[in-house]
C-alpha cells in the first residue's frame, strides 16, 4: 500500500484499528519477564486466534506484535541476534491471520527503545535512527503493508524513527503519542505540537494512545485535529485498571466502550481502536457503533506554526508582531567569538535565556565564524537551546551541511534562515528543509547578487515559490525576506522594503526583515528602526530579526499592535511596556519563572538554569572564599532545586529542564559530600531502596526519582528493573531502609507493587511504601494500602519527608 492509497482509505470509512495484545496474553497464561515476542513465537496459535477474533471483530489494520523487537529490547533477553528471524516470523504471523479473513492490512509495530536520547541520557540520535532502520528494513522485507510507531512519550524519538523509516521506505506511516494527565507526554510535548512537528516530517496519521479511556482521550483528539492536515486516530484503553478481588483488571464494559468512543470519532478521529483491557468484544463493539457515525473531514488548510520540543507558536499574518532573538549570532561580538573557539557556550546560553525573557517570539542561531567546526558547534547549541529554552529555534547558515546536521536532531519544526535563488540554495538546502519538515525564510537574492529593483525582487520571489510548490510546499511554509537596504547609501530602501512586504503580505505570505539593516551607518540608530518598525509593522510585516532587549523597539512593536487594534493587542502593550532605560525583564511566556533571581547567587542560578557547565567551578569559588559547604548546600543547592520542583509542578518546567537541573546539582553535591565532616547526632537521612518491579523492564522516571532523592540527601539503594518482591524487601531490611519505592510503567506488571506491600506486612516491617509510575494512580495506591503516591519525581520526595516528618 503507498500513502496515496492509504489516503483515500479515510474516505470510504471510519477505519477500525485491533485492540490490546498485552493485557490479553497475560489472560491467555503469558507470565511476567519474559521477551513477549519470544513468547508469541512459543505460542503462536493463542495470537493467531487473537489477531483472528480482531479482524473477525472489524479489525481494518491489524498491528504486527513486533512492538519491542529492536535491538535494545531483545539485548535485555539476549535474544537481540535473533532479531531479523523474530521480525519475520512476528510479522508472517499477522499475515496468515488477514490471508485467512480475506481482509485487513497488517501494520509493522515499533516503538520506544527504553533508553533515554542525549543529551538527557547517553543514546545518540543517529544510534537511534539507525536501531530503527535495522527494525523496519525487515518489517519492509517481511511485507508489511504500513508501519506505526506507538505508545510514544517521546518527540525526539518519534522524530528518530519517522527519519529512519522515511529513509529505508515509501511506506504510510502512522505514530502515536501516549499523554499524562495534564495533557503533554513525559518529555513535556502537547498534542499540538506532536502534530505539527510530525505530520510536516511525513507522517501519514498523527495519534494518542493507550495512557487512558476514551473520555479522557478525547480533549487530546480535539486538539489535533484544530491543526491536523493528515487524518487523526486514537486507540485508548478499557478505562483505568481497577483492582478486584486482588487483580487488575479493566472493567469498561464492550458496550461502554463504544458509546465513549462516540465522543472520539465526533471530535475528529477518523481511525479508531483500543489499547490495554481491550478485547475484541470491545472492538467488535466499536466497529459497529463506527457504521453509524459520519466520516470525519481531513482538514485541507495549513497553519503557520513553528514547533520546539514543548511549544508551538502560531504566525498570523495579522496577529500579533513577533521577534525573531539575532543575539546568538557571532559577527561583531569578539567575547562570544572567543568562547566559541574555546568551546564554551556560557555566553549562548545566557543570550538565549535573556532574549526569551525580554520577549523574544524565535531564537535565531547561527554560529558561522573561522577558527571553529561550525557543523559541530551547531549541533551542539542546537543541543543546549532547545533543552533550556521553549522557544522555537531558527537555523542560521548557508552551509548545507551545518543546516541538515541541526534540522536533523532537533525535536521541533524550526526555521531555515535562508534560501534564494542562488543554485547551492536551490538544490541543496530547500530539500532539505523539505526533508525535515521546516519552514524557511525566503530571500530575494540570485547569484546574479541584489536584485536590481521592486521587479526583479518580485520575480525572484515567485521563481523560488513556483520551486517551493512543485517540491510539496505550501504558502505556509514560506516567510518572505523583505531585503531590506541601508537608507544611508539607497534612499529609497526603506520605500522599497515596504512595498515588498504590503505585496507579499497581500498574496498571503508571511515576512520578515533583518531590521537594523535600515540605519547601518547613521548616528542614533534606535530611532531609525524604530520608526521604520512601525511602518513595516503596519505594511504587514510579520516579524523581524531584532534584539529583544531594545526597549524602544520592543515598545514601538507592542504599541504598533495596539493602534492597529490587533487581537489583544492593548493588553499587551499594558503588560509589556517599558520605560525607556529601563531594562526589566518582559513576562515570562515559556518556561521561566517571575521570581526575580538576579539576586540569588551563582550557585542557585546554576542548578535553576541546569547550568552543568559551570556548576563545579562556582562551587569551588564559593568554597575558595571559606564558605560551608554544609551552607552551601542548606541555603543555595535544597532552595534551587526546591524552586525547579515548583516550575514543574506549574508546568513551566518541564523533564528536560527538570533533568538538567537535578544533574546540575548532582555534580555540586558530588563534590560538596567529600569535604562535610558528619558528626553522628542521629540526624542522619534515612535509607530509601528504589526499584522497578518484577516483570517491568522501564526504569527512566524510577532513575530520576532517584536522582531526586540523593540530591536532596537520602542514601539510596537503586536495585534496577524487574526486581522480584523478596529481593525489594530484604535489600531494605539489610540497609536498615525506611522507605521502599516502587515504580511501574505497564498495567500487567502494577500487580506486583500489592506483593512488595503485602510482604512488607507480613514480617511486620516499620517500612513505608510509595509507588508510582504512567499506570498507577492514587486511588489505586489507597486500594493496595500503599503508605504513599507520587506523580512524578519532584513531588516524591515531598512524599518521602511527609511520611518520615522530616522538614
Amino acid at each position: 500500500m503507498n500513502k496515496h492509497e492509504f489516503r483515500q482509505l479515510f474516505n470510504e470509512k471510519i477505519l477500525i484499528l485491533d485492540g490490546a495484545t498485552g493485557t490479553n496474553l497475560m489472560n491467555a497464561g503469558m507470565p511476567l519477564g519474559v521477551c513477549p515476542e519470544k513468547y508469541i513465537l512459543e505460542h503462536k496459535e493463542v495470537m493467531l486466534e487473537l489477531q483472528t477474533s480482531y479482524l473477525n471483530a472489524g479489525t481494518d489494520i491489524l498491528y504486527a506484535p513486533t512492538f519491542t523487537c529492536n535491538r535494545l529490547k531483545l539485548r535485555e533477553y539476549g535474544l537481540e541476534t535473533d532479531l531479523y528471524q523474530m521480525n519475520m516470523d512476528l510479522v508472517a504471523l499477522s499475515k496468515q491471520a488477514v490471508a485467512g479473513c480475506g481482509h485487513g492490512y497488517v501494520a509493522g509495530d515499533l516503538t520506544m527503545t527504553g533508553e533515554m536520547l542525549y543529551p538527557m541520557g547517553k543514546l545518540q540520535f543517529e544510534e537511534l535512527v539507525d536501531i530503527y532502520k535495522e527494525q523496519i528494513e525487515v518489517l519492509v522485507e517481511a511485507g508489511c503493508d504500513l508501519l506505526v510507531v506507538e505508545t510514544m512519550m517521546s518527540l525526539a524519538e518519534t522524530r528518530a524513527a519517522v527519519i529512519a523509516a522515511n529513509e529505508i521506505c515509501d511506506l504510510p506511516i502512522m505514530a502515536s503519542l501516549t499523554f499524562n494527565e495534564d495533557g503533554r507526554t513525559l518529555y513535556g510535548t502537547d498534542p499540538v505540537t506532536a502534530v505539527n512537528v510530525l505530520q510536516n516530517l511525513g507522517v501519514d496519521a498523527i495519534g494518542v494512545n493507550c495512557s487512558t479511556g476514551p473520555d479522557k482521550m478525547t480533549e487530546l483528539v480535539a486538539a489535533m485535529k484544530e491543526v491536523a492536515f493528515v487524518p487523526v486516530f486514537a486507540k485508548p484503553n478499557a478505562g483505568m485498571p481497577e483492582l478486584v478481588d486482588g487483580k487488575s483488571v479493566y472493567a469498561m464494559t464492550p458496550e461502554t466502550f463504544a458509546e465513549d468512543m462516540k465522543m472520539i470519532i465526533e471530535a475528529g478521529a477518523g481511525m479508531v481502536g483500543g489499547c490495554c483491557g481491550t478485547t475484541p468484544a470491545h472492538i467488535k463493539a466499536l466497529s459497529d457503533m463506527a457504521k453509524t457515525m459520519d466520516i470525519p473531514e481531513i482538514l485541507d488548510k495549513k497553519e503557520r506554526l513553528l514547533s520546539s520540543e514543548r511549544m508551538t507558536r502560531q504566525i498570523n499574518l495579522d496577529g500579533s508582531f513577533m521577534v525573531v532573538g539575532e543575539r546568538i549570532n557571532p559577527t561583531g561580538k569578539k567575547k562570544l567569538q572567543a568562547e566559541l573557539r574555546e568551546g564554551v557556550l556560557d555566553t549562548v546560553m545566557t543570550m538565549a535565556e535573556e532574549q526569551m525573557e525580554k520577549g523574544a517570539s524565535i531564537l535565531d542561531i547561527n554560529v558561522g565564524m573561522n577558527g571553529i567546526d561550525e557543523k559541530e558547534m551547531m549541533v551542539r547549541v542546537v543541543y543546549e537551546v532547545s533543552q533550556a529554552v521553549n522557544l522555537p529555534l531558527c537555523i542560521d547558515s548557508s552551509n548545507p551541511a551545518v543546516i541538515e546536521a541541526a534540522l536533523r536532531i532537533y525535536p521541533g519544526r524550526a526555521l531555515v534562515n535562508s534560501v534564494s535563488l542562488e543554485k547551492v540554495k536551490m538544490q541543496e538546502i530547500l530539500p532539505l528543509v523539505r526533508k525535515y519538515g521546516a519552514m524557511f525564510i525566503l530571500l530575494p537574492l540570485s547569484d546574479e547578487g541584489l536584485p536590481k529593483d521592486s521587479d526583479e525582487k518580485e520575480s525572484i520571489i515567485h521563481t523560488v515559490l513556483d520551486a517551493a510548490y512543485k517540491m510539496g510546499f505550501q504558502k505556509e511554509d514560506v516567510v518572505v525576506d523583505g531585503l531590506v537596504a541601508t537608507v544611508g547609501a539607497e534612499k529609497a530602501a526603506a520605500v522599497n522594503c515596504l512595498k515588498t512586504i504590503r505585496y507579499c503580505h497581500d498574496m498571503g505570505l508571511a515576512t520578515i526583515c533583518g531590521l537594523s539593516n535600515i540605519s547601518f551607518g547613521l548616528p542614533e540608530r534606535m530611532f531609525v528602526n524604530a520608526a521604520f518598525l512601525t511602518m513595516a509593522i503596519q505594511n504587514g510585516l510579520t516579524m523581524a530579526i531584532a534584539n529583544p532587549s531594545q526597549t524602544m523597539l520592543m515598545n514601538m512593536a507592542y504599541a504598533s499592535d495596539m493602534l492597529l487594534n490587533k487581537d489583544q493587542g492593548d493588553i499587551r502593550y499594558i503588560q509589556n511596556v517599558k520605560p525607556l532605560g529601563i531594562t526589566t525583564a518582559a513576562p515570562v511566556q515559556n518556561g521561566g519563572s517571575q521570581e526575580d533571581e538576579k539576586e540569588k547567587s551563582v550557585i542557585y542560578t546554576d542548578v535553576v538554569k541546569g547550568n552543568k557547565r559551570n556548576i563545579t567551578e562556582d562551587v569551588k569559588k564559593e568554597l575558595e572564599q571559606g564558605i560551608d559547604p554544609q551552607k552551601i548546600i542548606d541555603d543555595e543547592l535544597i532552595p534551587a532545586i526546591n524552586r525547579v520542583g515548583k516550575l514543574f509542578e506549574q508546568k513551566k518546567y518541564f523533564l528536560p529542564q527538570l533533568i538538567a537541573s537535578a544533574e546540575t546539582m548532582e555534580l555540586a553535591i558530588n563534590h560538596i559530600t567529600p569535604l562535610i565532616v558528619r558528626e553522628d547526632d542521629g540526624k542522619s537521612m534515612p535509607a530509601i531502596v528504589v526499584a522497578t518491579v518484577e516483570g517491568d523492564i522501564h526504569d527512566i522516571g524510577k532513575n530520576l526519582v532517584v536522582l531526586m532523592l540523593r540530591n536532596y540527601g537520602f542514601p539510596v539503594i537503586d536495585l534496577g528493573k524487574d526486581v522480584p518482591a523478596d529481593v525489594i524487601v530484604d535489600a531494605a531490611i539489610e540497609n536498615d531502609a525506611k522507605v521502599i519505592g516502587l515504580s511501574a510503567l505497564m498495567t500487567t506488571t502494577m500487580m506486583k507493587m500489592v506483593d512488595v506491600v503485602e510482604l512488607v506486612k507480613a514480617k511486620n516491617l516499620d517500612i513505608k511504601v510509595v509507588i508510582g509510575g504512567a499506570v498507577i494512580t492514587e486511588s489505586f495506591a489507597e486500594e493496595i494500602h500503599a503508605d504513599g503516591y507520587s506523580e512524578d519525581a519532584a513531588e516524591c520526595v515531598q512524599v518521602v519527608k511527609r511520611l518520615l516528618d522530616i522538614e
